[in-house]
């Protein structure tokens, strides 16, 4: 299938626009809330970005208090911060855990941490 198309059970492929309603930095936090100690280069390979700009995007969710990051031994464990609000003025009223949940499977509950 080429890269710009997209296609369901039972339908032919369909051409997909140029661009999407996520961000990379979207897309990592919904990486992150999936497997909450996935390495830095697992994450890239879901997102489909490099690791180095994974890095600056976790870095970028870090400061701005989306996430934390905790060592534990050699590998590092995000805590996603739910609560924190969105950014750009039109969504801050609502919480990021709103987003989140819509990902979340069927259970409705934001993924705690791997276990």
């Amino acid at each position: 299938m080429v890269a710009n198309q997209i296609s369901t059970p039972g339908t032919s492929p369909t051409h997909r626009p140029p661009w999407t309603f996520l961000t990379n930095h979207s897309h990592v936090l919904l990486a992150v809330n999936e497997n909450s100690r996935a390495r830095v280069d697992d994450i890239a390979a879901t997102v489909g970005i490099t690791p180095r700009a994974t890095l600056h995007i976790l870095a970028d969710l870090e400061e701005a208090g989306y996430l934390e990051r905790l060592r534990e031994g050699r590998r590092t464990r995000y805590v996603i911060q739910p609560r924190q609000h969105f950014r750009h003025p039109a969504t801050a009223h609502q919480e990021i855990g709103v987003l989140l949940a819509i990902f979340v499977p069927t259970d409705g509950h934001l993924r705690k941490e791997s276990p």
